[in-house]
């Protein structure tokens, strides 16, 4: 029997990226999966293609995690269609980088509002449904920006330096009701971001990292899925790096 078999997952974010290879590997191990987006139709789309190949449901929603209204409903629709969540992840970033100097407030508020308030809209809509079950895994997917800080990044790092905090506070409440809630914090993970950096960018991020190269999507899935797992049922309030010894 697979890990994740008859579970549910809701990952936000989960069309692209680091989300995406979330949502694959958590199907891999049996979980039905239901993917949040922001805009990418045709990357969602695709996303759950592949998705369902792997044999288990699988449904996608437009979701805009910045707002109270469309999270709780679109939350309320997931439970209606698959009937529990299971695992949560929370994923849902954008940046808006710039010098704190010159950093617009609504930039600043913007990336607050999807990266960290985003992440509590979820947390909340669930929170019940999780507690009444007395079962549950809540994964957030912080950053070493979070914890070391970042030139020209301030809102970022302050958004998930506050998930850090998010984690641990909602890890307590819960502890006593059979939910876990636990951080991951990557480092430099490649992206269509990173992969369009010229060569010399390439090397100069790579220099900075103890293990001297980026990281993979599937090597932060691959911890998401031992930490919703059987596995990881006594870890709780943990930030776990996946960043090469980067900030070690």
């Amino acid at each position: 029997m697979k890990s994740l078999e008859n579970k549910t997952v809701l990952v936000t974010g989960g069309s692209r990226g680091i989300g995406r290879a979330i949502a694959l590997a958590m199907a891999e191990e049996g979980a039905n999966v239901a993917v949040l987006f922001a805009g990418n139709r045709a990357a969602a789309d695709q996303t759950a293609a592949e998705i369902a190949e792997k044999g288990v449901k699988v449904a996608v929603y437009q979701c805009d995690v910045a707002s109270c209204e469309e999270t709780e409903n679109t939350v309320k629709a997931i439970l209606e269609e698959f009937g529990q969540v299971d695992i949560l992840v929370n994923n849902a970033g954008i940046v808006r980088d710039g010098l704190l100097l010159r950093m617009k407030e609504e930039d600043f508020d913007a990336v607050l509002n999807t990266n960290l308030k985003g992440a509590y809209h979820m947390i909340r809509h669930l929170y019940s449904h999780m507690m009444r079950r007395k079962s549950g895994h809540i994964i957030n997917i912080s950053s070493v920006v979070g914890l070391m800080g970042n030139a020209a990044q301030a809102n970022y790092a302050a958004a998930k330096a506050g998930l850090v905090g998010l984690t641990k506070s909602t890890a307590k409440e819960l502890a006593s009701r059979g939910v876990t809630c636990n951080a991951i914090a990557p480092g430099y993970i490649q992206s269509d971001m990173t992969d369009a950096l010229p060569e010399k960018a390439k090397e100069a991020i790579s220099s900075q990292i103890p293990m001297k190269h980026t990281g993979l999507p599937q090597d932060v899935a691959n911890l998401a899925v031992f930490l919703a797992g059987p596995g990881a049922s006594y870890i709780t309030g943990e930030v776990i790096r996946v960043d090469g010894g980067l900030a070690m």
